[in-house]
């Protein structure tokens, strides 16, 4: 083939590939990293496809590989062009996904003076003009991006380029530097035989002076391998004697790789499989039969489908299940991808997949070092490991012979990217990437999504069931749930937090040594900051939100964009000093729940409390040592977790998801709330659950209370027939982003109108538009945002004809319209 196709790493290349001409001598593979101009910068690119003839008929030549071995298997090429084509996105944010984690580099633009410019035009130069072209002059070189420090981006952009336009400045293109490399650490070795470095030994330590040269060779004989330079250096604590024996030619520094490991291994132990229950066995024969089908390069017969949909109650054991499945995938010399909705679920789903296939588990996240991740992929891309564990971003690991996906709590909102092109829902896109590599599909949940449980129930998936707990107790049963109508609670005088029916199970859980969670999905003190005087609201300058008091930082924050502002202590607008404190959060109920229980130990779990590295594992650890009584904290303490000193669960507010405007309210709080009642009763000792609500008749809630998953689901597949929302048909949202409301309106609305011109010209009938509206946020980041919902079937692909301007962002069956 004389041409290829690349993906070019540039914001103007779209969702399209480039022509390049491939250069006599040059072998390029599909998959492939190459270097090909684009303009006038010399860019990254992958290579997606070879051809014959190119697509236009000028065309450039491919400057240079990157690397010899292709980055992206032909399954992972064709699931990326899937990827921009479903979601709208740009080809190359697609590809980016499946890159080394450190690959991508963007262009950084550069301005210098030279040497022949004309001075004639200077005296004419405006103040900013003269900035700029005197900074370029005395440095030589500067970087845009640092005047922009000083000019702001847009004044910058100006003034560079009426300065380009007068010959007095020139632009440059270069990559910015590389992020990550291999690690290279330097090994102290003997460079004699054994017998030869214990006669130096020998003489050196007869010699006083020499005694340290001595010590060091006595230390590497004891070593059966090379040591860190530094370790030997601490070893004599002096450099110069290591440099003293290198030039007698009796040791050697060699540079050695060392992989950045992030799973420690200390504190776990090898296990062996469970005997499975009969639910189980049924589940995990279902499972192998399908593996067993297998064939390298091919999909499983039609007749056998190769989708799972695993539904067990909370602690029914469907990471057992997990495990034999990944244990047999393994034997027929297959390899698998588990993905958890959570990084807070990482180190406990880490630890049981370690203990079952020990050194052979991979683990990516962003959490990690970018080191730490640069190392695992090129790890896993060697087939070093049997699983890769991981949220979403894991499904993107190239794992060779891939022949068994997991999706672990497959209901979970977090494995949809709904904030970054592409915006990409990680079940479909493991649909998508089962039917390209053939590998068997697991979906597990306790709560699965209503659209999953739909397609299993039409014969899409197959439905295995797991209908009963596995705990050390017989006969053992899902825990008991009380409903607390908050209506009553306020008639009877009581005005805390806790009802007296939670306050006392609280207490007595705390003194009986057993562990109680609280769950909040609020984080901060207190959700709003109002003046009693005149009613003003402390808003976010940027966006279109109330600000949260946090309490540990004395600050208003925005959850939004981060804006912080001090605390006012009188009223902006007012000048009142009637400022108050409204709502709770995690803190608000840290602090509460301390004056209330002063004897318990508290510990908190939210994102405020875990942005440092480990920080996840290091509130499990401690909560699974008994080194707490109480945890508090939001969604993260609803998933997955194992607990078994856990006995009572108190939902502290059941309502904060209820009364969104968003047609999946109902589903979300059922699930969330069936998620935390899950984490109670797994031990010996049985649990109860207390869920605190100002709606108790409502459906979700009632379920919920029941651990009925069907009644729920039959009401809501009623309610979602009725009004055609999905499963019944496909959403796409349009959201148009703009500093003026007014023009981020007339741009919807003419949207809007070149839509419904379409949809008639084409006859497309039962495809209706929704909107334009504001969105349920109007201003975020100081941009007004309008959106425009399409609803029918195959909207995507009516979409994907239509030209969209810039300034619209497209998202391809969004998770919410809130």
């Amino acid at each position: 083939m004389r041409y290829a196709e690349v993906s070019v790493n540039s914001p103007g290349a779209g969702n399209q590939t480039f022509s390049y001409l491939i250069p006599p001598g040059l072998s390029i593979k599909v998959g492939q990293a190459v270097w090909v101009p684009f303009g006038d910068k010399l860019l990254q690119g992958i290579v997606l496809g070879l051809a014959e003839y190119p697509s236009v008929e000028e065309t450039k030549e491919i400057a240079g590989i990157i690397q010899t071995e292709p980055l992206l298997s032909p399954s992972y090429v064709k699931l990326a062009q899937w990827i921009s084509e479903y979601y709208q996105s740009p080809l190359f944010d697609a590809v980016a996904l499946m890159l080394p984690p450190g690959f991508e580099r963007k262009v950084v633009t550069f301005i210098s003076s030279p040497k022949d410019a004309s001075e004639c035009d200077l005296p004419t130069l405006n103040e900013k003009q003269r900035y700029v072209l005197h900074l370029a002059q005395r440095e030589g070189k500067v970087k845009s991006k640092d005047i922009q420090k000083s000019l702001g981006a847009k004044q910058t952009t100006l003034t560079i380029s009426q300065l380009v336009k007068k010959g007095l400045l020139v632009r440059s293109y270069e990559l910015e530097k590389v992020k990550v490399r291999p690690k290279i650490i330097p090994y102290l070795k003997l460079a004699v035989t054994p017998e030869q470095a214990q006669e130096e030994v020998i003489k050196l330590l007869k010699q006083g002076k020499a005694a340290k040269r001595g010590n060091l060779l006595e230390f590497l004989l004891k070593m059966t391998r090379p040591v860190p330079l530094a370790e030997a250096v601490k070893q004599v604590g002096s450099r110069p004697v290591v440099d003293t024996l290198v030039r007698q030619g009796l040791v050697s520094v060699e540079p050695v790789e060392v992989k950045r490991e992030p799973i420690s291994y200390e504190g776990i132990t090898p296990s062996e499989p469970l005997k499975l229950t009969a639910a189980q066995k049924v589940a995990f024969d279902a499972i192998k039969s399908s593996l067993l089908q297998m064939k390298v390069g091919h999909p499983s017969p039609p007749s056998s489908p190769s989708v799972f949909l695993l539904r067990g109650v909370t602690g029914s054991g469907k990471t057992e299940v997990y495990l034999q499945a990944l244990a047999q995938a393994v034997r027929l010399g297959k390899r698998g991808i588990v993905l958890v909705p959570e990084i807070a679920l990482t180190p406990q789903t880490i630890e049981r997949f370690a203990s079952r296939f020990p050194h052979k588990v991979a683990v990516l996240h962003s959490q990690l070092s970018l080191g730490e991740q640069f190392d695992e992929w090129q790890r896993i891309k060697n087939g070093e490991f049997d699983v890769v564990i991981g949220p979403r971003s894991a499904l993107f690991a190239p794992q060779p012979e891939l022949g068994l996906i997991v999706i672990d709590e497959e209901h979970e909102w977090t494995y949809k990217q709904h904030d970054t092109s592409p915006r990409y829902h990680a079940r479909s896109v493991a649909l998508k990437l089962a039917e390209l590599t053939g590998a068997v599909m697991i979906l597990g949940s306790a709560t699965p999504d209503v659209e999953t449980f739909y397609y299993a129930k039409m014969g899409d998936y197959r439905l295995l069931e797991l209908p009963e707990r596995v705990t050390p107790r017989e006969g053992s049963t899902l825990p008991g749930v009380e409903v607390i109508d908050l209506r009553e609670e306020l008639k009877a005088g009581n005005r805390s937090l806790f009802s007296r029916s939670l306050s006392q199970a609280i207490a007595e859980a705390v003194y009986n040594k057993e562990q109680v969670i609280l769950f909040l999905n609020r984080r901060g003190a207190a959700t709003f900051v109002q003046c009693r005087s005149c009613g003003l609201v402390l808003r976010c300058r940027r966006c279109e939100v109330a600000l949260t008091y946090h309490l540990a930082e004395e600050v208003l924050v925005c959850h939004q964009c981060n804006y912080k502002i001090p605390v006012p202590q009188i009223c902006p607008q007012c000048l009142s000093y009637r400022i108050k404190f409204l709502g709770i959060g995690t803190q608000k109920l840290e602090q509460e729940a301390g004056f209330a229980f002063p004897q318990a130990r508290l510990l908190r779990w939210d994102s405020d409390v875990t942005r440092r590295k480990r920080a996840h594992q290091e509130i499990l650890s401690k909560f699974r040592a008994h080194e707490a009584d109480i945890l508090i904290g939001t969604q993260m303490v609803a998933k997955g977790l194992d607990l078994p000193l856990v006995t009572l669960v108190g939902v502290v507010s059941a309502d904060t998801a209820l009364n969104l405007p968003d047609f999946r309210a109902g589903e979300k709080t059922f699930q969330l709330l069936s998620q935390v009642a899950g984490r109670a009763g797994r031990g010996i000792w049985g649990g109860r659950v207390i869920i605190q609500t100002y709606s108790p008749e409502h459906y979700a809630i009632k379920a919920a209370s029941k651990h009925d998953y069907t009644s729920f689901y039959e009401r809501e597949i009623a309610y979602r027939r009725q009004l055609r929302y999905p499963p019944f048909c496909q959403l796409v949202r349009l959201t148009y982003a703009h500093t003026n409301d007014a023009a981020c309106q007339r741009e919807a609305e003419k949207m809007k109108e070149r839509l419904s011109q379409d949809i008639e010209a084409k006859g497309i009938a039962g495809l209706s538009l929704i909107g334009p509206a504001p969105a349920f946020i109007h201003r975020l980041r100081g941009r007004y945002r309008w959106q425009l919902i399409l609803r029918g079937s195959e909207v995507a692909s009516f979409v994907s004809q239509i030209e969209i301007p810039r300034g619209w962002t497209v998202d391809v069956d969004p998770i919410g319209l809130s």
